[in-house]
């Protein structure tokens, strides 16, 4: 019953206030939380109130097309930014904002995560960070556009907001990241200059002054030859054995491309999608892979990406991949 329904959804939002306030990532009456109960309402909870301790009349349900719901003055400051995320984001279930104390911290003074474990890597990916001079969010579109390429942004001096199918995910994004941030911060002790040398950027030496049309078959030639010219791919493949066949594809297009692979090398481009691993997105979030903006790993463990094949198995070759995709960028797209 929608009731029940509703009940129930209540109930888990009164317990992650709970758990966010026992993992002190939130304090006082702080942040806010929402989550999807149909097509055309949501429940969120309201200005002024203490998530380690909601009640039921805390947690408004708001018809996101009666503009006298939208008008309720017991909505949180944030009510906006809520909105425009299911907007954007149909699919979208729950939303989680809260201020995390090491977060913040770290994020007032740099502006992109260390990731000293294989684990933040690929649980986090980079994470956006939007500017912040007011204390709520005057800009909620700047989010929506960083939401795109992850699904957790930082906003500097304020906190986090973390999207997802369900509270759990969102949560654990959250915890993983103020985990990360702890490790940085010991890291630091024992190496004070650890964050100095940390995260290079790539050689841009093999990179190509051609620009060309997203997904035809001379971007994804020059992309070929670019990996099949890297020598830490290439070692790194015959290491660890990469051999197999890859495919990628756009969503809904006829057109796919099948790397064989033998050693690191690319031996073979094929122009189907016969492969026991298949990557597939819309268009506009491949662009973003292809501009660097976005790691093809999170996005699979995000849900922007599809991956046909166990991402555990293609996990072995984390390292020669991150190479390859971190190449994707030194080929120019229009």
């Amino acid at each position: 019953m929608f009731f029940g329904r509703e009940k129930e959804l209540k109930e888990e939002i009164i317990y992650i206030g709970k758990r966010l306030y026992q993992m002190r990532l939130v304090v006082g009456r702080a942040g806010n939380l929402s989550a999807k109960l149909d097509q055309d309402n949501i429940l969120v909870t309201s200005t002024g109130a203490s998530l380690s301790d909601l009640k039921n009349y805390d947690i408004i349900k708001v018809n996101l097309n009666r503009p006298q719901d939208l008008a309720n003055s017991r909505l949180t400051s944030e009510f906006p930014l809520h909105h425009l995320v299911y907007k954007s984001f149909p699919d979208n279930k729950v939303i989680v904002h809260c201020h995390p104390a090491l977060i913040n911290a770290y994020f007032a003074l740099y502006s992109d995560i260390k990731a000293l474990t294989f684990e933040t890597k690929l649980s986090l990916g980079n994470i956006p960070v939007i500017e912040q001079d007011t204390p709520a969010v005057s800009r909620p579109e700047l989010v929506i556009e960083a939401l795109k390429c992850n699904n957790q942004v930082v906003l500097k001096n304020h906190g986090v907001v973390s999207i997802a199918q369900n509270f759990k995910d969102a949560l654990s994004l959250i915890e993983t990241l103020e985990e990360a941030v702890k490790v940085v911060a010991v890291a630091r002790i024992f190496k004070k200059g650890i964050l100095d040398e940390l995260d290079k950027e790539l050689k841009e030496t093999l990179g190509s002054d051609n620009i060309y049309t997203m997904f035809s078959k001379e971007h994804i030639q020059a992309i070929v030859d670019l990996v099949n010219k890297d020598e830490y791919i290439r070692n790194k493949g015959k290491e660890l054995d990469l051999t197999l066949e890859l495919a990628i594809k756009i969503d809904g297009a006829d057109n796919a491309f099948k790397f064989s692979f033998e050693k690191g090398e690319i031996k073979k481009l094929d122009f189907n999608d016969n492969a026991p691993f298949i990557i597939s997105a819309p268009a506009d979030i491949w662009k973003l892979v292809f501009l660097g903006k976005l790691d093809p790993f999170v996005a699979v463990m995000q849900g922007k990406m599809k991956l046909k094949g166990e991402l555990g198995k293609l996990s072995r070759w984390y390292v020669p991949f991150s190479k390859l995709f971190a190449l994707f960028k030194e080929v120019s797209i229009k």
